[in-house]
């Protein structure tokens, strides 16, 4: 091989792809991308998640809630990933062909938002139990802030290279994590007795509907980004399958582990149920893996959505910007107001997988060509139109004071949005289609 084509080569594999296809001869096998995934999914809030349903529900009812929430979260994820996959293409970009040119720049900047805001909400939520464990273990008062500061580069040090970074980071990290979970789970069982899983809960009850729910919405809008990863994919079917085993194994692996943990220990402080184990450093090693490998992806769908919108800037740059003001926002402590506003972001993101979804696959996938990407319209007023509608919708089934509760349908407002986004972009589509 020439210099030549070395240096091509080299330049082609430092590339992240962020505003066209990602080639043919770069894509990954479903393995790999699976990790991936499954590191996403394997995170804080999972783990909370699963402590919290196995304190208030028995072993049985909470196994069978995370199965069936983990399910259709892998079921959504797999479709919006399959066109990913198909077209290439970033969650971003696939928006230029339902909101025009122009139209694709607000949802990119929602996007980008949404994966900012949490991505800061996370690093606080990392520093809190960080501040925990280091306070019980070795008597240790480090600063939320410091400790906010840190978690925030470290994380951003994998965004900043995009997906192939991303991948190697998970790809070592999984294994560890299972390792050291595995331990936790050992050390539990050995401890208190297999009998101790099947004692009576001892938090306030919590009906299946809304277990179910709450599983479904933890992880629903990284779903709606699937195609980040999914772009990624050799073939559209390596992507179905990586995206349903990572959200399905991802979002259910520590969320089932953390029930019986919680159940053992009979308690849902799973940062303490660690220490009290024994397992002092696998704690550490195990907030630190599973919130990294999360929320990388989070400043990595951030600076692709906002790549869209400023097209001049290096990607890169745009990551290390980003990631600095979400890293200030959690160190002078923004995550904790930052929730409502999350709340509200997760409502406009929902519906956008909808709208995708429904229009590749049920209305007109032909247009869905990067070559043809400039000759769009600035504006396609139908799909803004059934965004707004679909968000309205989602309002409409959240709660008050968040939202207007009036009526529910699923229970989780982010599943309400997309699949009333993808029933009405099918039908308007299809009339217009018609009509045209």
């Amino acid at each position: 091989m020439s210099e030549a084509s070395q240096a091509k080569n080299k330049e082609s594999n430092a590339q992240d792809f962020e505003r066209e296809p990602v080639p043919a001869h770069l894509r990954k096998k479903w393995l790999s991308m699976s990790l991936v995934w499954i590191a996403i999914g394997i995170d804080l809030s999972a783990m909370f998640l699963g402590a919290e349903l196995g304190n208030g529900m028995n072993l049985s009812d909470s196994l069978t809630a995370t199965v069936i929430g983990s399910v259709i979260l892998g079921l959504i994820g797999a479709l919006c990933a399959f066109v990913g996959a198909k077209t290439g293409l970033s969650t971003a970009m696939i928006s230029r062909f339902l909101f025009g040119n122009v139209g694709a720049r607000i949802v990119s900047i929602v996007l980008g938002i949404f994966s900012l805001g949490w991505f800061g909400v996370q690093v606080g939520f990392f520093a809190s139990n960080m501040h925990t464990a280091f306070d019980k273990l070795v008597g240790m008062d480090l600063p939320l802030g410091l400790l906010s500061f840190i978690g925030g580069l470290l994380m951003m040090s994998t965004a900043i290279w995009g997906y192939r970074s991303i991948e190697r980071l998970s790809v070592w990290s999984v294994p560890l994590l299972v390792i050291f979970i595995g331990i936790a789970v050992f050390t539990a069982f050995k401890t208190k007795g297999a009998s101790a899983i099947w004692e009576p809960i001892s938090g306030s009850p919590i009906p299946m509907g809304t277990a179910i729910s709450l599983v479904i919405g933890i992880f629903i809008v990284g779903t709606v980004l699937s195609p980040d990863i999914g772009r990624w994919a050799r073939t559209p079917m390596h992507a179905v399958t990586a995206a349903f085993i990572g959200f399905f194994v991802g979002n259910s692996f520590m969320t089932i582990i953390a029930i019986f943990l919680s159940r053992l220990m009979d308690t849902d402080d799973l940062t303490n149920i660690f220490i009290a184990l024994g397992l002092g450093l696998p704690a550490i090693i195990v907030l630190t893996l599973a919130q990294w490998t999360t929320n990388t992806n989070n400043l990595y769908s951030a600076s692709l959505g906002f790549s869209v919108v400023f097209q001049r800037v290096p990607k890169k740059l745009i990551t290390v910007i980003a990631g600095i003001l979400a890293t200030l926002l959690a160190v002078f402590g923004i995550y904790d107001k930052f929730l409502s506003f999350l709340n509200v972001i997760t409502s406009f993101v929902s519906p956008i997988g909808g709208l995708y979804t429904a229009e590749y696959l049920l209305v007109n996938r032909e247009k869905f060509t990067f070559e043809g990407i400039e000759r769009n319209k600035n504006w396609i007023i139908r799909s803004l139109a059934v965004w707004v509608l679909a968000t309205l919708f989602a309002y409409m089934t959240t709660p008050s004071p968040d939202g207007f509760g009036w009526f529910q349908l699923t229970r989780v407002p982010a599943l309400d949005a997309f699949i009333f986004a993808f029933i009405v972009q099918w039908i308007i589509g299809k009339i217009m289609s018609k009509k045209g």
